[in-house]
């Protein structure tokens, strides 16, 4: 298998590999430096698009973005050169962080407007509209207990606005978003539009599979996940969706030049 390695896959891995072990054994923070915020955070930065496909939240994380990498790009790399490889594979993945940014964004701004309203101008009515609008993001139970008490004394005050805040950095101004994902299911993606009827042989349940078959369950799969996020669940899973969207933008506009590749 890592005979067949093509130039840029083997780079690909190579990068990811080892931007991984330098993190971990300089100790240093690449992902909050380098990890794709929201864009109104005051972290922020343009380059955290071409930045955030690089990293990685761990070994595990790594393994299952680049055994995709290993697998299915070397193929496509053959068929369209190394420079089409290299510029899909970062058109995807920036693609996929732009897409992925523009509704995260628009997904938190609620909050966003929540929290400073808030802030700015504190008392029990206001906390428990905040509290009412942003469950999703909040301990309902502990915040209904701060609710009563709050309502009771004023003394409550602080403990609320430093919850407000707590949360309001936590979602909009501290997370990130790292993984190379949005590339690698371009890969997929484009994979699966040129050798549709290839059989792949799946580890769990051990059966062969067509190509076309197993990206279009996969697509579906994370539709699901993305609407009906179990708790827990931290997976970007529109970034993945994102990065197939861009695969299929990408390919439809190359399509007079890989006719010949069905």
């Amino acid at each position: 298998m890592f005979r067949r390695l093509t130039p840029v896959a083997k780079n690909i891995l190579i990068i990811n590999v080892a931007i991984l072990l330098l993190s971990s054994l300089l100790r240093l923070p690449l992902n909050e430096w380098f990890g794709l915020r929201v864009i109104y955070s005051a972290e922020f930065a343009p380059y955290q698009f071409l930045t955030y496909m690089w990293l990685h939240g761990g070994m595990w994380h790594l393994f299952g973005n680049m055994i995709a990498v290993l697998v299915f790009a070397p193929m496509l790399e053959m068929v369209w050169g190394s420079k089409r490889f290299l510029i899909f594979y970062l058109v995807c993945g920036i693609g996929a962080g732009v897409l992925y940014g523009a509704a995260d964004a628009f997904e938190k701004l609620p909050l966003k407007n929540d929290a400073e309203a808030y802030l700015a101008d504190p008392s029990p009515e206001a906390f428990e509209k905040f509290v009412i609008g942003n469950k999703s993001y909040i301990n309902v139970a502990r915040a209904s207990e701060l609710i009563d008490l709050y309502y009771e004394s004023s003394s409550y005050e602080g403990q609320t606005v430093a919850a407000v805040r707590s949360i309001y950095e936590g979602v909009v101004t501290k997370g990130t978003m790292v993984g190379a994902s949005g590339a690698v299911f371009g890969i997929l993606f484009a994979f699966a539009f040129l050798f549709p009827n290839t059989e792949l042989f799946l580890l769990f349940p051990p059966i062969p599979i067509k190509a076309k078959y197993l990206v279009f369950f996969y697509a579906m799969y994370e539709l699901y996940a993305e609407f009906n996020r179990m708790p827990g669940d931290n997976v970007a899973h529109l970034a993945h969706l994102s990065g197939m969207l861009i695969a299929f933008v990408l390919l439809k506009f190359w399509k007079n030049d890989t006719k010949r590749f069905y």
